[in-house]
C-alpha cells in the first residue's frame, strides 16, 4: 500500500461480522475496492474453536471459517497483524500504527472486545494468561509444554463461557483445575440455577474442583517469577502453576472514544447498524444493536449476532437499505457429553412472567413467556427440539394455545397449529433450508463471548 491509500470499504476486524460484511457487499459490489484490517495474522477462524485447538483437537486450518484464499477470491486487500492507531471521523481516514494512512468512503468496526483483567496482586507473574484468541490458546499450549514431565494445576478465574471453555480444554490435557466464580454460580448470566447445577455437575465428575461465590485476592509466586498458587478473598489458598484469567469480554470502544461517535457500553447502531457518525456502521461484540426480546438495544457478544449484524452493515454500505431484525443472547455448550441450549431471557424478571418447565429421562426444559409468547428457553440433556421454541420466539408467534406442548417429551413440528409450520413448507427450497436449519439443527447456534 501507499502512504495514503484510498478504498470505497474499510472493514476493521477479521472475524464473523467483517467476513459477513465483505461477502454481503460482493453480492450486490463486484468491483469496488475492500480492505479488512486486522491486529491477528491468521486468515478468518473461529474464535470459538480455540478451546478445540489448546484441547489438541483441532489445527488452525481445522478453525478457519473460510478458505484461506477468500481474500484472493474476492478481491480484498487483507492487511493482516496490523493495528489501527487512529481514527479520523471528520477526514474519513485511519493511520495505522507503522504509519500508513487509509481513505475510506464506507468503514464497519468489526473489532471486538478485549478481555476484562482486574487489578489483582501477582497478575505480572509468569504463568497468568487470558483466553479470547488463538494466539492464548498458543501461548498456553507453549507454556504447557514446558511443565509436561511434572503435575500442573491451573486455576481458571471466571465461571462464565470463556472460563468453562479453557476449563474443559485443559481437563482433556490431564491438567487439573479449579474454577473460582465471585456469583453463586457458574454460567449465571445465561443459565438458570437448574441448567447452571447440570453444568457444575458434569466439570465435578469430570474431576473439576468449583468454587462460587468467592474471587481470587492475590497471585503467588516463586522468587524466579513463576506462578505458584492463589489466595481467595477468604484466606484460602490453592497452589497451581498456571492462572487463566476468564472473567468475561468488554467492547473494544478505546478507538472510537472522542471521536463524535455515539458510545454506551459499546458503539450503539441503529437497525441498520449505522453507527452516529455518517459513513460508518458497526456490527458484533463492539456494537449495541437490537435485541428482538428486550425490544432495545444491548450488547449480545454471541458469534450469530456478528454474523448477522455484519451481513445487515455489508447490504447497507453498498446501498442497498437492509435492516437488521434483530439478535438476542443464545448459546449452544456441550461439556462433557452435557448439551445445552439457552437463548433470550433464562430467569423471569419478575412475578408478571409465566414459567414453564419439566425435567425427565435426563432432559430438563424450560420456557419463559409474556402475554403468551416466549421470550427465553433453557434446553439441557435432550435439546433436539430447541430450534422450534427458538424460531417461535424469533417470529413472536403467540402460543397460548399449545404453550403446555412446549415442555413435552414428544414436543415437535406436529404439536404446532398447521398456520404455525405450514409457511415454512411454501418457503423457496433455499429458504426452508434456512428454516429448517434453525427449526432443527439447534448445534448451528455457535458460542461467542
Amino acid at each position: 500500500m501507499t502512504s495514503m491509500e484510498k478504498v470505497k470499504y474499510l472493514i476493521v476486524g477479521n472475524s464473523a461480522g467483517g467476513i459477513a460484511a465483505t461477502e454481503s457487499i460482493r453480492e450486490v459490489d463486484r468491483s469496488g475496492s475492500i480492505a479488512i484490517i486486522s491486529d491477528e495474522p491468521y486468515p478468518a477462524y473461529s474464535r470459538p474453536l480455540i478451546s478445540e485447538y489448546l484441547a489438541k483437537r483441532r489445527d488452525l486450518e481445522g478453525m478457519l471459517f473460510r478458505p484461506a484464499d477468500f481474500y484472493e477470491r474476492n478481491n480484498v486487500h487483507a492487511l493482516l497483524g496490523c493495528r489501527v492507531k487512529q481514527l479520523n471521523v471528520d477526514e474519513h481516514t485511519v493511520e495505522l500504527t507503522d504509519g500508513r494512512r487509509i481513505n475510506w468512503a464506507k468503514l464497519l468496526l468489526a473489532i471486538g472486545g478485549v478481555p476484562i483483567v482486574p487489578p489483582i496482586e501477582g497478575f505480572d507473574l509468569n504463568g497468568i494468561f487470558t483466553f479470547t484468541t488463538l494466539d492464548d490458546a498458543k501461548a498456553i499450549d507453549q507454556f504447557l509444554g514446558h511443565l509436561v514431565k511434572r503435575p500442573t494445576r491451573a486455576v481458571v478465574v471466571g465461571g462464565g463461557l470463556i472460563g468453562m471453555s479453557v476449563a474443559e480444554a485443559l481437563l482433556r490435557r490431564g491438567i487439573e483445575i479449579t474454577i473460582v466464580e465471585m456469583k453463586e454460580r457458574i454460567l449465571n448470566t445465561i443459565l438458570d440455577e437448574e441448567a447452571s447445577a447440570l453444568v457444575e455437575e458434569a466439570l465435578r465428575r469430570n474431576g473439576a474442583e468449583v468454587i462460587t461465590g468467592h474471587t481470587v485476592a492475590v497471585v503467588t509466586g516463586a522468587s524466579s517469577g513463576e506462578v505458584t498458587g492463589v489466595t481467595l478473598d477468604d484466606g484460602r489458598s490453592e497452589c497451581c502453576e498456571l492462572v487463566i484469567v476468564a472473567i468475561g469480554v468488554r467492547p473494544r470502544v478505546e478507538q472510537v472514544l472522542g471521536t463524535g461517535i455515539e458510545v454506551n457500553r459499546g458503539i450503539v447502531v441503529d437497525r441498520y447498524m449505522s453507527a452516529s457518525a455518517s459513513d460508518i456502521y458497526a456490527c458484533g461484540d463492539v456494537a449495541e444493536a437490537y435485541d428482538f426480546v428486550y425490544g432495545e438495544n444491548r450488547l449480545t457478544p454471541i458469534w450469530p449476532n456478528a454474523f448477522m449484524g455484519g451481513r445487515v452493515a455489508g447490504l447497507n454500505m453498498a446501498g442497498v437499505p437492509t435492516e437488521y431484525e434483530g439478535g438476542t443472547a443464545m448459546n449452544s455448550l456441550k461439556y462433557f457429553g452435557l448439551a445445552i441450549v439457552s437463548a433470550g431471557m433464562a430467569t423471569a424478571p419478575d412475578d408478571s412472567y409465566e414459567v414453564l418447565n419439566s425435567k425427565s429421562n435426563h432432559a430438563y426444559r424450560k420456557v419463559v413467556l409474556k402475554d403468551d409468547r416466549v421470550l427465553g428457553m433453557v434446553f439441557a440433556g435432550d435439546i433436539e427440539k430447541s430450534g422450534i421454541i427458538f424460531n417461535l420466539m424469533k417470529d413472536g408467534v403467540k402460543v397460548d394455545g399449545f404453550k403446555q406442548a412446549l415442555i413435552a417429551d414428544d414436543f415437535g413440528l406436529a404439536s404446532l397449529p398447521q398456520e404455525v409450520w405450514r409457511p415454512k413448507l411454501e418457503m423457496p427450497p433455499s429458504a426452508l433450508a434456512s428454516a429448517i436449519d434453525l427449526f432443527g439443527q439447534p448445534e448451528q447456534i455457535v458460542v461467542a463471548e
